[in-house]
């Protein structure tokens, strides 16, 4: 059932209840009226009478019948007269006002007042006044059928207009209905025109209001997907890009170890070899050999020196907590008056190679941060395993975090741990430490650590 045939419907027995009350008072209006009417002309009638009979009762039965012939009709009543033996000589005759036609019984028997008898006797008879409200009920009749056909061309009347203006009034609805159809279709370019009404011209409006504002998020979101794809696509070509470097970088450390290195000891090897032999032959020869003997040891100590800073090449073969602890001693002879101590305590976590490497960054960048920028003279890190994660600790006590911060941690070793880190599923923070210096902490799943 649609909203206009429901307001029709209401409108409809609205109406019908308001003319079923107006004919209610009418009837009750038209009752107490007819029946006024027929007890005051029954009354009348009757006293009347009662005051002229005894004119008429000297001259016997036959004046009275003339009287009573002369008198004829009388309104809303029925004259009869009687002898002694109760023969009926006399009957008034019947009304010619609407003759023919009666009101319908059932409206007599709720319109009409109940019968009233009035009994007047004489020497020779008796004389009895009926009251008769048939007349009075057929006029009450005929204005019930104009009230009632008056009424039904009310009724249609106001519901024709009623359903008509209603029409006119949702036709605007039609429209914003087919423009939700449209928009569950996905057509977002959809819009209303101004629409006749005030809730229509709003409810319009407001659609359009929608609309823009739906279009205006869908275009955000697809500018966030087509960024975050974007960003993804950048976020693995970074880790292609950091997995290859470190291949790389791998490959170059061992080729330096293995082939330079070796290369560098034989080269001093036959330097000293050539010293020994020119010991007695030729001074200047051996001088120039051991010298040779020398830069070859520099070198090599100079090779061992960048090996470590390309890949950590005891991480491969001892594991993390060794490549941690190398790193730890590498420092502590490279910085002399720094006091540097670690403590890991990994036990049995299946940490994988790449984890194993982003936890060794992600120490080494610590490291190097305390040293350069907070100059500290003390650094300690910490590694633990708790069955959940691995957690590395780095905290130094050097001149702590500059000013402003987190808007100075755009250096590119934390960017770069950073995503490494995510892509790994970890996290990490960096917060003042007690009572001076930062403290690093890395956070690892080990889901994300496992091989």
């Amino acid at each position: 059932m649609n909203l206009r045939l429901k307001i029709n419907l209401i409108v409809g027995v609205l109406t019908l209840m308001f003319l079923a009350i107006v004919l209610g008072l009418q009837l009750r209006s038209m009752h107490a009226s007819v029946r006024e009417e027929v007890v005051a002309a029954n009354r009348v009638t009757a006293q009347l009478l009662d005051r002229t009979v005894w004119l008429y009762a000297a001259q016997g039965t036959s004046g009275m019948l003339a009287f009573l012939q002369g008198v004829g009709r009388v309104r809303s009543n029925d004259i009869m007269l009687l002898d002694t033996r109760g023969a009926e000589l006399y009957h008034s005759p019947p009304s010619e006002y609407k003759a023919g036609r009666d009101a319908p019984g059932w409206f007599t028997q709720l319109i009409a007042p109940s019968q009233a008898e009035r009994s007047i006797a004489f020497p020779d008879g008796k004389l009895i006044v009926r009251s008769n409200a048939s007349r009075a009920v057929l006029d009450a009749w005929d204005e019930a059928v104009v009230l009632c056909l008056s009424a039904v061309a009310l009724l249609v009347a106001v519901n024709g207009g009623v359903f008509w203006l209603v029409g006119r009034t949702v036709r605007p609805f039609g429209q914003i209905v087919e423009a939700l159809n449209r928009l569950q279709t996905g057509r977002f370019d959809v819009s209303l025109p101004p629409l006749p009404g005030t809730e229509a011209a709003a409810i319009g409006a407001a659609f359009n209001r929608m609309v823009g504002e739906l279009q205006q998020h869908i275009e955000a979101e697809r500018r966030a997907a087509r960024a975050e794809m974007e960003l993804n696509d950048k976020r693995e070509l970074s880790r292609w890009v950091d997995r290859h470097v470190e291949d790389e970088r791998r490959v170059i450390a061992r080729e330096l170890h293995d082939e330079l290195g070796q290369s560098v000891t034989a080269m001093r090897s036959m330097a000293l070899s050539i010293a020994q032999r020119m010991h007695a032959l030729d001074p200047q020869a051996e001088h120039a050999a051991r010298l040779i003997a020398e830069e070859a040891s520099h070198l090599y100590d100079a090779m061992h020196g960048i090996i470590p800073r390309l890949t950590p090449l005891v991480l491969d073969s001892f594991g993390l907590a060794e490549a941690l602890n190398d790193l730890v001693e590498r420092t502590r002879r490279s910085h002399a008056g720094l006091a540097i101590d670690a403590q890991v305590a990994l036990a049995e976590a299946p940490i994988g190679a790449d984890a194993a490497l982003a936890l060794y960054r992600a120490a080494q960048e610590g490291v190097t941060n305390a040293l350069r920028h907070g100059q500290a003279s003390r650094v300690a890190l910490a590694v633990d395993y708790d069955g959940a994660e691995v957690v590395l600790t780095v905290t130094d006590n050097g001149r702590g975090l500059p000013p402003g911060w987190p808007a100075h941690d755009g250096h590119y070793g934390l960017r770069w741990l950073a995503e490494r880190l995510q892509g790994l599923g970890g996290r990490f923070s960096i917060s003042p430490a007690a009572p001076q210096g930062v403290q690093l902490q890395v956070h690892l799943p080990v889901p994300a650590a496992a091989p």
